[in-house]
């Protein structure tokens, strides 16, 4: 294969990206957005947190948008630090509770102990369907926790189980993990704008 031959690959999938955003775009996303945006702010200004689950790559995305909250966004916004917590940091935990209880409880087990009604669970699932996610939403739902997800495809089972939800319009997992980071940056940064304009946080020098 050439350089020319890759070249147009990359470029080929850049632009399916793109399309993926684009088809995101007419389906109102910023609207979407900006109810999860303050649901999720409100929830923090009465103090509760964002805990976060998902499967795989989409584990990634939940110790990364964790870290977005707990530490900053934008390094041209230094504030306080937002309360929020990825549910499969801990490898100890993990795997006594995939020992244990099997797999498909190693986030319900730990949201039965942290999750209080206030907080908010952010689950993010590229198939909707990951049994481990899944099981957690119905954890959130006894105990109160308001349930947001970022899926992909046509939502799969999460998709009824969520009180609000984005769903991809993809179904190559790749797409969708793509777009669910830009939408996990930017709920952060509409999080981050709610709460400074209420007051609830502070620019810091």
């Amino acid at each position: 294969m050439n350089a020319g031959n890759l070249s147009d690959q990359a470029t080929a999938l850049v632009n399916q990206s793109v399309a993926v955003k684009e088809r995101m775009l007419a389906d109102d996303i910023g609207t979407r957005l900006s109810a999860m945006a303050e649901a999720v702010a409100a929830a923090i200004a009465g103090g509760g947190k964002v805990l976060l689950c998902g499967n795989g790559g989409s584990a990634g995305d939940a110790q990364h948008l964790a870290g977005e909250f707990l530490v900053r966004l934008r390094s041209s916004l230094n504030r306080e630090a937002l309360p929020a917590m990825s549910l499969i940091t801990d490898s100890s935990t993990l795997t006594a509770c995939a020992n244990d209880y099997g797999y498909e409880q190693i986030f319900a087990r730990p949201l039965q102990a942290l999750g209080r009604r206030g907080d908010v669970l952010l689950a993010i699932t590229t198939s909707g369907n990951s049994a481990n996610v899944l099981a957690a939403l119905d954890v959130a739902k006894n105990q109160g926790l308001l349930r947001l997800g970022f899926l992909g495809g046509d939502g799969g089972g999460a998709l009824a189980h969520c009180d609000q939800a984005i769903v991809v319009p993809s179904d190559d997992t790749n797409r969708i993990q793509e777009s669910h980071i830009m939408l996990g940056h930017i709920l952060v940064h509409l999080v981050e704008e709610i709460l400074l304009a209420q007051g609830h946080i502070n620019k810091k020098p």
